[in-house]
């Protein structure tokens, strides 16, 4: 050990003596060793995290000097790196008492080496508090940003992930304390093909110098997608392409499915000039820079480079060279500039005329494309009609009897309604209701009955229906006093109306009033007979043509979309692959040699197809005479001993995570031409001891799997008994339903409607046009196939003028709208928009969805308010946009030929309704209308008492007394 002397020592050689320091026994180093004071004077960085791990650099003079070196930053040792002459480098470690600043020490050898306060300061260890976006594809290499706190404090980070066993990594630059950029890690995919959807990697987090917390984030789940594949250009990878063309680059998996808005950052490269990029699900469309010759096409994305193959850009010469020399020798300067002016200008109109004509081109190939569309659609679904109707005369339209078509209208959806069946009730019950249908045949007495309900508070919108549905069916033997009343409660709700200072079109328009609901009823009993002889043809053709039209194309089973739609909402927004088929179809109890050849779709679920099957075998029999597709197996014949029973679930069902498909044609692989049968429903298909025809099919079923590669084989899945609610799947047919959030919301929600599928829309429309068109006809028409105008149309429109000119009313639009609330919306669209109302048929929600669009363009038609349309106008009023003027000119026509005929007298009314009533004076029991009527006299029997005392015509008749005694009775039976 050395001993300083002197504190700045010049140095000098070592000299080393044996024993005596005799000049043969000394020797003298050739270096020399001085004493020097060692200084430091600041660290980089001045802080880092708790948990340690930060490179630091102790900045001073002579830091080479002595043995050893240690620097301590608040009594733990450093680790050390290296040292020189001005720098030492040691790893920091972590803190024992936490953030806050700490003293450094730094030991030379056993000389402690002073400095002026440098201090280094431990701070909390950084976090992460979002990762966006958080998926990547499995190359990696795509910029992730981090949120989080305190990332100044780390030196190098990285991203880390690790999956199979395998850990990569990627860098990450830091932008503010709590900001960075990382390029994501991408993942080592052991086996020779990575799968087709995303990947989680087992472990992700980020390497922040020593913080273990962050080494695995949970918090975060981080998604690898496919890498994006481009197909090659051209057939040889080349590609000849005019300057200014788009050039579309073909691949698959472009936009990975990932939520939020975050999309792959692509950068195409021609030659060296990057193009102008669109991305869609399977294409770029890049605009070509103007070069020309050869030039390769580089694709990056996330560090991955493709190069799909050269483009050959050939140019457009434009004037030659000798021409142009040509023209300047022979006319000067000003003759070359006018002449390069008209060159430029004829060019440029000419590229205007070219852009105008192939624009034209495209509007009127796409608008020939649908007409053709139409076209074929239409005569595809004449044929079909025709065969429906070629032995339609009447006789087969299904109509429902007028008992049961006035039921449906007026208590919709009560199947066993009270006023359907005879009253079982003590004497006394029986006289209380006589006397109380007395009442009722008393004009004032059922006017104040009526208003003082009303003018009650808890009687709802249902009960003003129910109240007049019962009275319509009470009075149905009296029509002509029932119209009066009427008459009168129309004539009371106008004068109301307009003490009120409604606005008056908004009469009759909503069923606020008992007398709205009766003139429904009233219409109802009276177009029975236009229904059954004149209007009721072209709407079931219209009806048959939809279902017709609908059926040619999927339907899917669960959400209720199809490829053919009037309505947007109803439309399947995807490409559905499917072929026809024809079935050969042994009916119920038929034998073979009566198989009837039956159209239906390999998409179709089995439901489906028995559906269709049904319709084909029982053609022309109402709906509920004929057996129902829950009661009967579709059993699939295939030589004279195999018989496959066909579900829409069963074992071979496809689960795909938390999804289940149904079955369909095409899972069970029936081909064209096969032979079917429906049998009766005889045993439970999980019922396998007892199905032996299922059990064989199984094994069949087995092997055909096994040979079409099916990822799922059989004998891993038990059958799916467990009902959906336990298991949490899912059912789907074509398309996802899209409640589910693994849907892309995108998808859906766009108001425009792209090109294709309005397209769909509007040839669906063009097809059923003629059967719109013939309906709306015969119903806006005076006298149309030989049929009068019903009578009850014109007393009613004679009714309203008649009110409008002692009101003084005299704008025509007002007239016209009276008209519109008071038929076509109280009762026409109640037939368009429910025709089994009207006809014993089944009608699906999609046909729903297009009687609706229908209903709506009838209402448009008859409404007098100026048809306007925007961008955000729905696409049913875009539709028929074009057509609506035309209807409304019908509807104009219609009111104005009504208005011109010949009133009709009271007297003949009265004839006609009393010739009503004979007809259908029994269809209801008028004791069992009147027993729930009196419902209302017990429920307001106070209110009702206290009216017929104020109303001066009530008293001089003691109609309080004949109701008291009514009461009287009734009350005697409890």
């Amino acid at each position: 050990m050395a001993e300083a002397l002197l504190p700045h020592s010049p140095g000098g050689p070592v000299e080393l003596c044996i024993g005596v320091c005799s000049a043969e026994y000394r020797t003298l180093s050739t270096q020399t060793y001085s004493f020097v004071s060692p200084s430091f004077s600041r660290v980089r960085p001045e802080k880092g995290p708790v948990s340690g791990g930060t490179r630091l650099t102790v900045t001073g003079r002579h830091l080479d000097a002595g043995s050893t070196v240690t620097v301590y930053i608040d009594k733990e040792e450093c680790l050390f790196v290296k040292r020189t002459n001005r720098e030492i480098i040691c790893i920091t470690p972590a803190s024992q008492s936490g953030s806050g600043p700490a003293p450094i020490r730094l030991m030379i050898d056993r000389a402690e080496v002073m400095s002026s306060d440098t201090r280094y300061v431990y701070t909390e260890d950084p976090t992460v508090t979002s990762i966006e976006p958080n998926w990547t594809i499995l190359n990696g290499s795509t910029v992730i940003t981090v949120t989080g706190t305190n990332l100044l404090t780390i030196q190098e980070p990285k991203v880390r992930a690790k999956y199979g066993g395998v850990e990569t990594n990627n860098f990450c630059s830091v932008v503010n304390d709590s900001t960075m950029t990382c390029l994501a890690p991408g993942l080592i995919y052991g086996k020779p093909n990575p799968p087709e959807g995303a990947l989680r990697p087992d472990e992700f987090g980020f390497i922040f110098d020593q913080v273990s917390s962050l080494l695995v984030l949970n918090s975060t789940p981080f998604t690898h997608y496919p890498n994006p594949t481009f197909d090659p250009l051209g057939n040889s990878g080349i590609l000849e392409v005019k300057p200014g063309s788009p050039i579309i680059l073909k691949g698959k998996n472009l936009i990975p499915p990932a939520p939020g808005n975050n999309r792959l950052n692509y950068t195409v490269l021609i030659g060296e000039s990057p193009c102008l990029l669109t991305v869609s699900e399977n294409q770029l469309l890049c605009d070509s820079p103007d070069l020309t010759g050869e030039q390769r096409v580089l694709i990056l994305v996330g560090g991955l480079e493709y190069s799909p193959g050269t483009l050959h850009i050939y140019s457009d010469s434009a004037l030659t060279l000798p021409a142009i020399i040509g023209i300047g020798a022979g006319g000067g300067v000003l003759l070359i500039a006018i002449i390069a002016v008209l060159i430029a200008y004829k060019r440029k109109t000419r590229d205007a005329d070219r852009t105008l004509k192939r624009l034209q081109l495209q509007m009127d190939n796409l608008e020939s494309r649908v007409a053709l569309e139409c076209k074929e659609a239409f005569a595809e679904l004449q044929t079909d009609i025709q065969e429906l109707t070629n032995d339609m005369d009447g006789v087969k339209i299904p109509f429902l009897e007028y008992r049961t078509y006035t039921m449906r209208v007026m208590f919709p959806g009560i199947e066993e309604h009270p006023v359907l069946k005879e009253l079982d009730s003590p004497a006394n019950v029986e006289k209380a209701l006589r006397l109380f249908s007395q009442l009722l045949n008393n004009k004032m007495f059922l006017l104040t009955f009526i208003h003082t309900l009303e003018a009650q508070r808890s009687f709802s919108m249902r009960d003003r229906g129910n109240v007049a549905s019962l009275l319509m069916a009470a009075l149905q033997g009296r029509m002509e006093y029932a119209t009066v009343v009427l008459k009168q409660l129309l004539a009371d709700l106008i004068e109301k109306n307009l003490e009120n200072r409604n606005h008056p079109k908004l009469l009759l328009r909503r069923t606020e009033s008992v007398a709205e609901k009766m003139l429904t009823n009233w219409f109802t009993f009276l177009l029975h007979r236009f229904l059954k002889e004149c209007a009721g043809e072209p709407l079931f053709m219209l009806y048959c043509a939809i279902k017709q039209q609908m059926e040619k194309g999927p339907i899917d089973a669960i959400t209720g979309e199809a490829r053919y739609s009037l309505s947007e909402d109803k439309l399947i927004r995807q490409q559905i692959d499917y072929k026809q088929l024809t079935l050969m179809c042994i009916p119920p109890e038929g034998e073979a040699g009566t198989e009837v050849p039956v159209k239906v779709l390999n998409c179709d679920t089995v439901t489906q197809v028995k559906d269709k099957l049904l319709d084909a075998v029982y053609k022309g029999i109402p709906f509920s005479q004929r057996p129902q597709a829950d009661d009967m197996d579709l059993e699939w014949r295939q030589g004279r001993l195999t018989r496959i029973i066909l579900q829409d679930e069963d074992v071979t069902t496809k689960i795909e995570s938390d999804w289940k498909r149904l079955n369909t044609l095409a899972h069970y692989q029936v081909t064209d031409g096969s032979l079917v049968a429906l049998v009766q429903k005889q045993v439970s298909a999980y019922n396998i001891a007892n199905s032996f025809t299922f059990t064989r099919s199984l094994s069949r079923y087995e092997s055909l799997l096994r040979t079409s590669s099916s990822p799922d084989s059989l004998r891993s899945r038990a059958p799916m008994i467990t009902p959906d609610q336990e298991t949490g799947t899912k059912l789907w047919h074509l398309v996802k339903n899209h409640e589910h959030s693994d849907q892309r919301e995108g998808d859906r929600g766009s108001k425009m409607v792209s090109e294709i599928y309005l397209t769909r829309l509007l040839a669906t429309k063009g097809t059923l046009q003629k059967f719109v068109d013939d309906l709306f006809e015969t119903v806006f028409s005076t006298a149309h196939r030989g049929s009068a105008l019903p009578l009850a149309i014109k007393y009613m429109f004679d009714f309203l003028d008649e009110q409008a000119d002692k009101r003084q009313i005299s704008d025509p639009d007002v007239r016209h709208t009276w008209k519109s609330n008071c038929l076509p919306l109280r009762f026409w669209v109640n037939v368009i928009k429910n025709p089994q109302f009207v006809f014993d048929i089944h009608k699906s929600s999609i046909t729903d969805a297009c009687l609706s669009v229908v209903a709506q363009t009838f209402m448009d038609s008859c409404s007098t308010s100026e048809h306007r349309l925007g961008k955000d106008s729905p696409s049913n009023k875009l539709l028929y946009a074009k057509d609506i003027p035309n209807y409304k000119s019908w509807v104009e026509r219609y009111y104005r030929d009504i208005a011109k005929m010949p009133s009709i007298s009271d007297q003949d009314m009265d004839a006609y309704l009393v010739e009503q009533s004979r007809l259908h004076g029994t269809e209801f029991n008028t004791l069992s209308a009147l027993s729930e009527l009196y419902f209302y006299i017990n429920k307001y029997k106070e209110e009702i008492l206290t009216a017929l005392d104020r109303d001066g015509y009530c008293r001089k008749h003691k109609l309080r007394h004949k109701l008291e005694q009514a009461i009287n009775l009734m009350s005697g039976s409890s």
